[in-house]
């Protein structure tokens, strides 16, 4: 499925930089591919490697996949509610609560992957049932208008830009055993 790129007024100025960072092709086959990147990125990680903070202040690489897996799950309620048709205002979410009520540090970082790829295989799933009505809805999500591609794009741009920075800030920073 090669979904249609969502255009400036489609959404938000802010996720600009999510959308911007997903590549062009088949979307459904991004959004597997990066399950997968995610997971070998990740699992040769000790529980204790996981638990690593590049700075401090900044979330661990648990809190990071918890992360994405929480947002993950917003981002794809929100598609959800605007695909089927609800033009209920939705809210926005503060990040910062969710890491902390998230509790990640007390999960296995394998716990806490097969949480992502449950999620990730839900919303692939989600994506894959829409027809073209759905794809061309819009509504509102935290005060802003915000149509249903460029909530799937976010999805998929938002799980690239963390993993970059797994990638560029935590790995290379990590301590070796």
């Amino acid at each position: 499925m090669t979904q249609k790129r969502p255009q400036k007024g489609d959404y938000a100025i802010y996720f600009e930089k999510y959308i911007d960072l997903v590549p062009g092709g088949d979307f459904l086959e991004i959004l597997r591919e990066q399950e997968r990147h995610m997971t070998l990125l990740l699992s040769p990680l000790t529980d204790q490697q996981a638990e690593f903070r590049y700075a401090p202040g900044k979330w661990s690489i648990k809190e990071v996949v918890g992360h994405v897996s929480d947002a993950e799950r917003i981002f794809s309620y929100r598609l959800l509610r605007i695909a089927r048709g609800d033009q209920t205002p939705l809210a926005s979410f503060d990040q910062d609560p969710y890491i902390v009520a998230g509790n990640f540090s007390a999960r296995t970082l394998s716990d806490l992957l097969e949480e992502f790829s449950v999620v990730r295989q839900g919303t692939i799933a989600l994506i894959r049932s829409l027809d073209d009505a759905a794809w061309l809805r819009r509504g509102v999500a935290g005060q802003k208008e915000i149509s249903v591609p460029a909530l799937a794009f976010i999805i998929a741009g938002h799980e690239r830009h963390h993993r970059a920075i797994l990638e560029e800030r935590y790995l290379p920073a990590l301590p070796r055993r």
